[in-house]
């Protein structure tokens, strides 16, 4: 990922390891303020998973990895160390697909570090692939919608909803990208930050505006997710189901970009998928204002789930796959 740091252009990835410590941009700081943060052990990781100084699902089983990995390395039992990380949010499967990739790694005899650089270093891999496949969706001149992020910040580098604007704008494909902000954490500023140190052309929006520049005219709106049941129904960030119900009534095509770790088959449907419920305070607060009369509650899901039959189809490593053909993840 390549940021503007003191207005120098410096890559860097979300999340990595260095010195015996885990180290992450700080994502509640941006888009204002650069500052990376350490963890010397796995608790602190997962305290920074749940109070999303680093958010987005492959980012997520990334820096449960390395919270594996300080737990070994400080001679925890892991096990409980994987629970641990497990607790820190419900909806993502790439934090326990992670977790169990290390916890088999680790019996295995793996070098714990050398183990979490390579699945660190997989989901880079796989975002790749995911970009060209689905920078095939791309034509010249189209307009693109996404929500919340799904860009580097998100996915430890590249992207996965952002993976193919990337790849498009690399090939010269004159795009335009609309942001939706992603209320309540604004997601979106993110995004918009990403697109911004790309070069890529977009403009931030409200939620509530994507109907209107839907109809007015969207070629192609692509998302990432952080948990696809066997059928295909889809957990992403809260407002992703009303924009594919809109996109199925205007007829644009509505594409979730993934790697195959954010699939769960062991889940049958969205029904089942558990949908993560933060504080109040998100919605009622901004910083230490309170914006929402006093005595006024709120309800703050942080997903949605989107049912397979708005989804077009699903951009992931092994290329692009219509909700009918999940099961080919099993292979």
């Amino acid at each position: 990922m390549n940021i503007c740091l003191n207005g120098t252009g410096t890559d860097m990835r979300a999340v990595w390891s260095s010195g015996g410590k885990v180290r992450m941009i700080d994502q509640r700081r941006l888009p204002h303020d650069i500052v990376v943060v350490e963890f010397k052990d796995h608790n602190e990781v997962a305290e920074a998973i749940r109070n999303m100084t680093i958010r987005g699902a492959p980012s997520i089983g990334a820096a449960a990895a390395y919270g594996m990995y300080l737990a070994s390395m400080n001679k925890f039992d892991i096990m409980k160390a994987a629970e641990t990380l497990k607790a820190s949010r419900p909806t993502a499967n790439d934090l326990f697909y992670a977790v169990d990739h290390m916890i088999a790694e680790l019996n295995n005899g793996a070098d714990p570090l050398i183990a979490a650089d390579s699945y660190s270093d997989s989901i880079v891999e796989k975002c790749s692939k995911i970009g060209e496949f689905g920078s095939s969706l791309i034509a010249d001149g189209n307009k693109i919608m996404t929500h919340c992020n799904a860009g580097a910040l998100a996915t430890v580098d590249i992207g996965t909803a952002l993976a193919p604007i990337r790849k498009a704008h690399e090939q010269g494909k004159k795009i335009f990208v609309y942001v939706s902000e992603t209320r309540p954490r604004l997601q979106g500023m993110l995004t918009a930050w990403e697109l911004l140190q790309e070069g890529i052309p977009h403009s931030l929006m409200t939620d509530n505006a994507s109907g209107h520049f839907m109809r007015k005219g969207v070629d192609i709106i692509i998302t990432g997710a952080d948990r696809i049941a066997a059928n295909g129904d889809t957990a992403n960030k809260i407002g992703t189901y009303e924009k594919a119900v809109i996109a199925k009534e205007l007829k644009i095509p509505f594409y979730i970009a993934a790697p195959v770790s954010t699939f769960d088959l062991d889940t049958k449907n969205g029904d089942d998928i558990v949908i993560e419920m933060r504080s109040e305070e998100e919605i009622t607060m901004i910083g230490d204002m309170r914006v929402a009369p006093a005595g006024v509650h709120a309800v703050n899901p942080s997903f949605d789930v989107t049912p397979s039959g708005y989804i077009t189809g699903f951009i992931t490593e092994r290329g692009i796959l219509r909700p009918d053909e999940i099961h080919k993840m099993r292979n």
